[in-house]
């Protein structure tokens, strides 16, 4: 699958011009291919992306899906805790003030990305859950994974990053649900709490 393909059908349907296009997509992937990137970057919007194919029939608002998918890391600094605000506006401001869209849609799933609580938008639990599939990948990709996790957040020491990490990671476990949707829960749920223990204990 081609990034650069999928996204240019996407934004010609939305009703982007073609000039626009090529220079939005030069700086999604300039954003995404930064260096202090070692999981949030274009593998990662991949990986959604076949979840979204696989997916795509259950989806209300497939484009407005696909384009919060594209942007919802757009901008990422550990060091901040608004990045999901921020990739929001970032993704509001490039559309068109012409065009056809449920922006509000698109501003709210790229925010509930922070949190990944269940949320009364079917579209958005379906996009939480891409996002997280990750938690329930096979052990050696999952410890790539916080491995990768821990590379982007190296400006923090051990002292401070395992007891902050261990957090987060708790903050799933005593939810009643990791995903959001019933098709996630069936499939995944169980391998990802595995995963998340076994990290907690590593």
């Amino acid at each position: 699958m081609n990034l650069e393909e999928k996204y240019t059908e996407l934004l010609l349907n939305i009703g982007f011009k073609e000039n626009e296009i090529q220079k939005n997509w030069l700086d999604l992937k300039k954003a995404y291919s930064n260096k202090s990137r070692h999981y949030h970057n274009l593998s990662h919007i991949k990986d959604m992306i076949a979840s979204f194919e696989t997916y795509r029939d259950k989806l209300q608002k497939p484009n407005e899906i696909l384009f919060a998918i594209f942007y919802h890391d757009y901008i990422y600094k550990s060091s901040k805790k608004d990045n999901e605000l921020k990739s929001a506006e970032y993704a509001l401001s490039i559309l068109p003030e012409s065009i056809s869209f449920d922006k509000q849609l698109v501003f709210d799933t790229i925010c509930a990305t922070q949190q990944h609580q269940h949320n009364a938008i079917e579209d958005t639990n379906w996009l939480i859950d891409f996002d997280l599939k990750i938690l329930a990948r096979d052990w050696e990709d999952y410890q790539i994974y916080f491995e990768q996790i821990r590379k982007e957040y190296r400006i923090y020491p051990d002292f401070l990053y395992k007891p902050g990490r261990a957090k987060a990671l708790k903050h799933f476990l005593e939810n009643e649900y990791i995903f959001q949707t019933e098709e996630f829960r069936s499939l995944y749920e169980e391998k990802a709490r595995m995963n998340i223990e076994k990290e907690i204990a590593v």
